[in-house]
């Protein structure tokens, strides 16, 4: 009898548990303007897939910008695709939080559950509790230890802290982050992530390398998705969520990923379980629907940083006029003239601060493993406020790896603060006069 009050308790306690454990995700484009047009496309079809999977809309949190389903660059108004011929996958998508909401202070304060701290939105959050699973899909620009959001940016020791603090709070049982960002892989290279804080993490990229644009469309002359993204999220359309394994998605992932390398951290014993525990419900994920997937290869993939020239050069390509012509090599031309205004500015920056030209040329050539990091910060936000908006001038993410260099030589963090803010006004007072 004694045995039997056990078994019962025993059954009574798995079916309590998977009826009070909830399935949470956040998904985030971080980016703006049509150049961008497959951060949100990304985004919006990872919302299709949670949703179709059984995560209910009100347990979905979606940051996006919103300025490219209604664009006047875009050719289909209210309807944004994510591979060639693809389907609409804007239609649906909750707008939590959109515009100048598409915060990292509002991503913290989301993810954490802190609906009084978050400004604007839905207030829509990320309400966990100890049973509970939690999904978290970004896609944008990054570059060393951080990546960026529309006005501002996300540092890599700024999410790992909101991760422990979680875990300490017992928001979770299991997490799952996804992030398609270039060098994406120094979100958790430095700081590691930690493996006992039930978090398991994959990347685009690792932390020196770009990740990859794809499928450029002539239609809406910009690029509908990137590689990374694209193919876990092709993998998910046909998988069954209660099989396939997420370390059997990061593998196909990482094989057909070619362009970069997919790179994996944290709790690995995560890895071991369905995708349906976190990219959907997994009780009722299956769908008799499921087909084989099929890989199909990527023949115009091209680096993050490379997007904004390829369109312009695509668009050459199929301009009909003289006056079309010249406007496309105007812009051609400006694009070529501020990366090397970005740079020079980067290089005076150094100067400033390093006379021995040896060490110039380490600092400039070296890639960057961020070890200073409240230096670091500071130093991109500054570089950011008084020089090159990150939101108009991407290129110069690929830049701030020498602030983190300078940083890292043991230069007081006001000494770097200061050389960018007198060679950036220098900048100013040459292309003001």
């Amino acid at each position: 009898m004694k045995a039997a009050q056990i078994i019962f308790a025993s059954i009574a306690l798995f079916y309590l548990r998977n009826v009070e454990s909830k399935h949470w995700a956040l998904v985030i484009a971080g980016s703006n303007g049509w150049y961008n047009y497959r951060h949100q496309a990304d985004a919006c079809h990872a919302y299709q897939i949670l949703n179709k999977h059984g995560i209910p809309e009100e347990n979905i949190v979606v940051m996006m910008y919103d300025d490219i389903a209604n664009n006047r660059e875009n050719p289909t108004r209210g309807k944004i695709i994510n591979m060639p011929n693809g389907p609409d996958v804007y239609e649906g998508v909750p707008k939590d939080y959109t515009k100048e909401e598409v915060t990292p202070e509002n991503f913290l304060n989301i993810l954490q559950g802190n609906k009084d701290k978050v400004k604007g939105g839905s207030g829509k959050v990320i309400d966990s509790g100890p049973d509970d699973h939690i999904f978290v899909f970004f896609t944008d620009h990054g570059a060393p230890g951080l990546i960026a959001f529309p006005d501002s940016e996300l540092h890599a020791r700024q999410l790992q802290e909101a991760l422990v603090s979680m875990n300490q709070k017992q928001r979770y049982k299991q997490m799952v982050l996804y992030i398609e960002a270039c060098e994406s892989g120094s979100m958790f290279n430095r700081h590691r992530l930690p493996t006992n804080i039930n978090v398991f993490a994959t990347t685009a990229a690792n932390g020196v390398e770009s990740s990859y644009a794809c499928y450029y469309d002539k239609k809406r002359q910009t690029y509908l998705g990137d590689v990374y993204s694209v193919k876990w999220m092709e993998n998910s359309d046909k998988a069954n969520f209660l099989q396939e394994t997420l370390e059997s998605q990061f593998d196909v992932v990482k094989k057909e990923t070619n362009t970069s390398h997919v790179m994996q951290f944290g709790d690995m014993n995560i890895s071991k379980e369905p995708i349906g525990d976190f990219q959907g419900n997994s009780e009722i994920a299956f769908d008799n629907t499921t087909k084989h997937y099929t890989p199909v290869p990527i023949v115009d993939a091209i680096p993050s940083p490379d997007v904004p020239l390829n369109i312009m050069y695509n668009k050459l390509r199929e301009v009909r006029t003289s006056q079309e012509r010249d406007q496309v090599l105007t812009m051609i031309n400006d694009e070529h003239k501020m990366r090397k205004i970005i740079k020079s500015t980067v290089r005076d920056v150094v100067e400033r601060l390093v006379s021995n030209e040896h060490k110039q040329h380490r600092i400039i050539n070296t890639p960057a493993t961020p070890t200073n990091m409240r230096c670091y910060e500071n130093a991109v936000t500054k570089f950011r406020t008084n020089c090159f908006n990150f939101n108009k001038y991407e290129h110069a993410l690929r830049h701030v790896y020498v602030l983190s260099n300078l940083c890292d030589e043991g230069l007081h963090m006001i000494e770097v603060e200061r050389a960018i803010e007198k060679s950036c006004f220098a900048l100013h007072q040459q292309y003001t006069h």
